[in-house]
């Protein structure tokens, strides 16, 4: 294990979680800002037309936010294997698990660009009921991207256990990320059975827990000599 490059994946982890924050905080924050008028589907429809390059960088930037969480996925399963790797193993598989099911979701933002682009075969509707579709197709996508999040909290919830288990990482980052993956579960269960509960707040930990993770991997990495330690115990 000696030979492991062990810093180069703390900085590699770092680098990818900057662009999933900045690539996320775009498509999946500012974009829909910018254009979705809530409740009101003609403004909505007129917003995508007008800006229709904007609303296509915004689905660009979750296809980049996506192959960074993979190769993210894989990065902290290699530096976190030595405290259990059977539980890093379990955390990857939710990590892959959840960017597929919200990839699924991302089929309904980029489907208004069909239901708008003026095809023959749409016709039949009116421009009213077209707006309608796009807006609709727009909250399912919010939907199924908040329903599924449960896949994104529970391996949160192991990473961070991981992390406050290692002591090559500092247990202050492994309690945050933990709460954050708290913070999705409770809010994907309550959305599903009282959806008034589900407070946004509850999300706030997410966003701090990645920008935490982000700078001390590119600042400090991880403490090698207590890696190499845990590396070798596993082994």
């Amino acid at each position: 294990m000696a030979g492991v490059p062990v810093q180069m994946y703390a900085r590699t982890a770092g680098v990818l979680f900057l662009i999933t924050l900045v690539a996320g905080g775009f498509g999946e924050f500012y974009v829909p800002s910018a254009l979705i008028v809530s409740g009101d589907a003609a403004a909505t429809a007129k917003n995508i037309i007008a800006s229709d390059s904007l609303f296509r960088l915004g689905f660009a930037s979750y296809l980049v936010e996506a192959m960074c969480d993979v190769g993210l996925t894989l990065f902290l399963y290699l530096l976190l294997r030595p405290v259990r790797a059977d539980l890093a193993l379990l955390a990857a598989f939710f990590r892959l698990v959840s960017t597929a099911v919200f990839a699924v979701a991302e089929l309904f933002y980029y489907a208004p660009l069909l239901i708008l682009g003026g095809a023959g075969y749409l016709k039949s509707f009116s421009p009213d009921q077209l707006n309608a579709l796009a807006l609709h197709s727009l909250r399912l996508y919010g939907h199924g991207g908040g329903i599924f999040m449960v896949f994104y909290g529970v391996p949160s919830l192991l990473l961070g256990y991981l992390i406050f288990r290692s002591g090559y990482l500092p247990r202050f980052l492994g309690a945050l990320l933990a709460l954050s993956g708290l913070g999705f579960v409770i809010r994907n269960f309550l959305l599903v059975l009282t959806p008034a509960y589900a407070s946004s707040l509850l999300l706030l930990p997410a966003p701090l827990a990645a920008l935490a993770m982000t700078v001390w991997l590119l600042v400090r990495g991880v403490d090698v000599p207590k890696w190499k330690e845990k590396a070798a115990l596993a082994a």
